[in-house]
């Protein structure tokens, strides 16, 4: 049985019984939001024929999540820092539960889209505050193991959300795919008795501050969005996303807890942690994008053999997950960092070089190579950056992090499509696969600037008289 938490806010750590409890609430919201992602994609053809609108428009399906998303990572974050962890995150789930009743009741695409909506506002609570109430269930020199329970999960769900949608689409209608989030919510839900309270600021939510937010993320990835169909509608959203970033941090600058954490990108560390991050998942997002065209269009390959191919990425996150969280918690970070990012960028190149050779069928070994390589980049990093941050910090540096791997993903998806309308079908790809090894050996080796080992390599040595 499961009892409620403490009222006194101490944040100490949970005992044994109950940190099993408070893990798996955090580890299922995750399984909810990644497992719901993954499945809807699939939908999409189904959705359109069910709905009868054209499958460009059941596109807005995704793209509303994804607006919810990342509007609301900043201003989540900093909720749970006013009102609690706890609080912020069970309302999440809540939220993205009710919403996912209101897609499977959708009687029309409008409808479905701002379900879709409301559930990545709901999904924002767990994301940006899931490892920061793991930083307050686990002891610290534990921290970098459980930031490997969450890859192993985030990387288990990516892998099974296309066959299990797959599954209830040949069994049901569209709606069941929505429907199946709701055993699991309800499971975080009751799961989330066991989670800590945690020490609340007092701090008053700004409400405008949460809307220049809100609004400059939303430029950004709606410009994204019409790179390829309206490359000047896309510009000027883009101009509105820097010039709303100009404003934010002007607005947050000098503040004690700024909802844009310009308090943590001071630290040398940190700012090095979130660069890396960026270019990590721009490099993963370019290469996932150009595989399925050169699969596809290169080879003849069908989509499920195409997806074949690329299953051992995630299997390989998921294997290698744990065990980089262990070596997170006993080795430097950041020489883990170089060595996952190194890693990462050898399989893309020879990803690259077979494609080129017309060896298809070493893709696949090349795709766990990469997911070995970002297991040990991501888990390090993200265990470098929150523990960059002050303890009562830990869900700015969930938001932040959350930011980076958005702007990341959203950065590589526009250089792809740069790509594809600068060059032939057939050479777009293999470019693509290009840029993406540089993307992430660059992540890897800005790492490995802070091995503290290497440092003496950056000092420049006096000039003898």
């Amino acid at each position: 049985m499961i009892t409620p938490a403490a009222s006194n806010e101490t944040g100490g750590i949970p005992n044994a019984p109950r940190r099993k409890w408070a893990i798996a609430s955090v580890l299922a919201g995750i399984v909810l939001v990644v497992l719901d992602a993954a499945i809807a994609n699939i939908a999409l053809p189904v959705i359109a024929a069910s709905l009868r609108v054209a499958p460009a428009s059941a596109v807005g399906v995704i793209t509303a999540y994804q607006l919810g998303l990342v509007m609301m990572l900043l201003p989540a974050a900093a909720l749970g820092e006013s009102l609690g962890y706890r609080r912020v995150f069970v309302a999440g789930a809540a939220v993205f539960t009710a919403a996912s009743a209101g897609c499977a009741l959708s009687p029309s695409l409008a409808w479905l889209m701002a379900a879709r909506f409301a559930q990545g506002l709901g999904g924002a609570g767990i994301m940006s505050l899931g490892i920061a109430l793991l930083r307050f269930i686990v002891p610290s020199h534990r921290l970098g193991a459980a930031i490997g329970w969450n890859a192993l999960t985030v990387a288990l769900s990516s892998a099974a959300g296309p066959t299990l949608g797959a599954m209830i689409l040949s069994f049901g209608p569209w709606p069941w795919l929505f429907a199946v989030n709701l055993p699991i919510g309800a499971c975080v839900l009751i799961a989330a008795r066991a989670l800590p309270c945690t020490p609340r600021t007092g701090h008053t939510f700004d409400v405008k501050t949460a809307a220049i937010s809100a609004v400059t993320f939303a430029s950004f990835v709606l410009g994204a969005e019409c790179m390829q169909s309206s490359p000047a509608t896309a510009l000027a959203l883009f101009a509105a996303a820097a010039l709303m970033t100009a404003l934010l941090v002007r607005r947050e600058s000098g503040r004690m807890d700024p909802q844009l954490p310009l308090d943590l990108l001071r630290q040398s560390s940190l700012r090095v942690s979130a660069a890396a991050s960026v270019l990590c998942f721009a490099g993963q997002a370019a290469a996932l994008v150009a595989l399925p065209f050169h699969l596809q269009h290169g080879f003849g390959l069908s989509p499920f053999v195409t997806a074949l191919y690329l299953l051992p990425w995630p299997l390989a996150v998921a294997a290698t997950g744990p065990l980089a969280g262990i070596l997170a918690d006993r080795m430097e970070t950041a020489l883990l960092c170089l060595v996952g990012g190194v890693i990462l960028a050898i399989g893309l190149g020879l990803t690259a070089f077979v494609a080129i050779q017309g060896q298809p069928f070493a893709i696949g070994a090349c795709m766990a190579l990469c997911g070995v390589g970002f297991s040990l980049f991501n888990v390090s990093n993200n265990r470098s950056i929150f523990m960059s941050a002050p303890r009562e910090r830990s869900a700015a540096a969930g938001g932040l992090q959350g930011i980076a791997r958005l702007t990341g993903q959203t950065l590589g998806a526009v250089a792809m499509t740069v790509l594809f309308a600068v060059y032939p079908i057939g050479d777009a790809p293999r470019i693509g696969l290009a840029l993406a090894t540089v993307l992430t050996l660059s992540a890897g080796v800005a790492s490995g600037f802070r091995v503290s080992g290497w440092i003496w390599l950056l000092r420049v040595p006096p000039i003898s008289r």
